[in-house]
């Protein structure tokens, strides 16, 4: 198992997501695809000006190792930016009906071009909801 993990800012996200998610190559590599919307990390800290993302962001990262052998997968991570313009209501993640953010911390499965899963910050801190959205059995694997 392998996560190759790809951090994106507003101005370099299409970039990164046409590569990750969209190519043809992409679509018939067979690896779990996953976008984790997050606010940006404080300036000289490692954590971000969201509490519920530093919270989540462990449990996601902790999930991701517990894939079985041979189960690839890529988290892009997409940093929404700084307090004031996440809350812009014409943040271009909030008005994109690809992704419809309406919270930070927010994982999505993505399959077949869509959002096939997703979890908000209400969730996307728990154990047993980030297996159910990685397809993880009861077990953890």
């Amino acid at each position: 198992m392998t996560v190759e993990k790809v951090d994106a800012t507003v101005a370099d996200f299409g970039a990164h997501f046409e590569r990750l998610f969209a190519s043809p190559e992409a679509a018939a590599d067979g690896k779990v695809r996953l976008l984790l919307f997050l606010a940006d990390r404080e300036p000289g800290s490692s954590l971000t000006w969201c509490p519920d993302c530093n919270v989540a962001e462990p449990v996601i990262y902790e999930r991701l190792e517990a894939l079985p052998p041979g189960r690839d997968a890529v988290l892009l991570r997409a940093y929404v930016g700084d307090k004031p313009a996440w809350r812009d209501p014409a943040h271009p993640w909030r008005v994109d009906p690809r992704f419809a953010l309406r919270v930070v911390p927010t994982l999505i499965r993505w399959e077949g071009g869509a959002a096939a899963a997703r979890l908000g910050d209400d969730e996307a801190h728990l154990k047993d909801k980030v297996d159910a959205l990685l397809g993880l059995g009861a077990g953890g694997n």
